[in-house]
């Protein structure tokens, strides 16, 4: 059984709808793909009905934005309860911040590259989380940088003059949030260090005695020594280990079905879960 449980859709920074996410994981011969949005599940229900209709099983889940002590992380959370109040004040919270930090990152860009904000808005098209990926977007198409890696890598990265922070809810918090609305909170590629700082081993200490369920493992932006030291980790702690290609359409490299997960982790997530995998 082939499952990747990292996928976005255009409801945040990918560049196919959710049905066309879905299908295109069909397509790649996944048997389960988990549709994970950032701070928002929108896209859910068009991904539910795409599911049924070419026979593929979907986990429905977000990842939410976080900080500890000041970096960001990510948390994939899992079949959780979309109507949750709480989680979704905080998602909501986190987007808007997302957006108006992403307005004042094009200010600050356009004294020195052709850009606006409308620029930015043609390519967001139908998103809902609206952010970075789709500045870089429009730096493509205005012909500033050849692809959307280069301009993380030249004009968007963390420690440019450009980069502006937004809120996000803490970390520990985050996860007591996901937890409460019924989900199963999974830390997205903790080990990602060429995207900048991450976190020390004791983080995984405090949010497991939070209620962290696992850590995303085998990631492509995981070298094969963080990928030995976060397994190890996981094995200390009792967390499940996951896989996902974070696939994004045309928008990254990654492809679907890169990086997988054992069905047996996916069983122990959905025995967690509030919400039914789609079948």
């Amino acid at each position: 059984m082939r499952i990747d449980l990292h996928a976005h859709s255009s409801a945040s920074d990918g560049t196919q709808t959710p049905a066309e996410l879905v299908a295109a994981a069909a397509a790649a011969g996944l048997d389960v793909v988990a549709l994970t949005d950032h701070d928002t599940t929108v896209g859910w229900d068009a991904a539910a009905r795409a599911a049924r209709d070419v026979g593929i099983a979907l986990v429905r889940g977000t990842e939410v934005s976080a900080r500890w002590r000041g970096v960001s992380v990510h948390l994939l959370s899992y079949l959780q309860d979309p109507t949750h109040e709480a989680l979704v004040r905080e998602l909501e919270r986190t987007r808007d911040a997302r957006l108006g930090r992403a307005r004042r990152m094009v200010e600050l860009l356009a004294r020195d590259v052709p850009i606006t904000w409308q620029d930015v808005v043609a390519q967001s098209d139908d998103a809902v989380t609206v952010g970075r990926p789709h500045i870089a977007d429009a730096l493509v198409a205005n012909g500033v940088v050849p692809t959307r890696d280069a301009a993380f890598a030249r004009l968007l990265r963390a420690d440019g003059p450009y980069h502006v922070p937004h809120y996000a809810p803490d970390a520990a918090d985050a996860v007591r949030a996901i937890v409460a609305a019924g989900g199963v909170p999974v830390f997205a590629h903790p080990g990602a260090d060429a995207r900048g700082r991450i976190v020390p081993d004791e983080t995984f200490d405090e949010l497991a005695a939070a209620g962290l369920v696992g850590l995303e493992v085998h990631h492509r932006d995981h070298s094969p020594a963080q990928r030995e030291r976060l397994t190890a980790l996981a094995g200390r702690l009792g967390l499940l280990v996951t896989g996902g290609s974070d696939y994004h359409g045309a928008g990254k490299l990654n492809e679907l079905g890169e990086n997988l997960t054992r069905p047996e982790t996916l069983a122990a997530i959905e025995e967690r879960g509030t919400s039914e995998v789609v079948r």
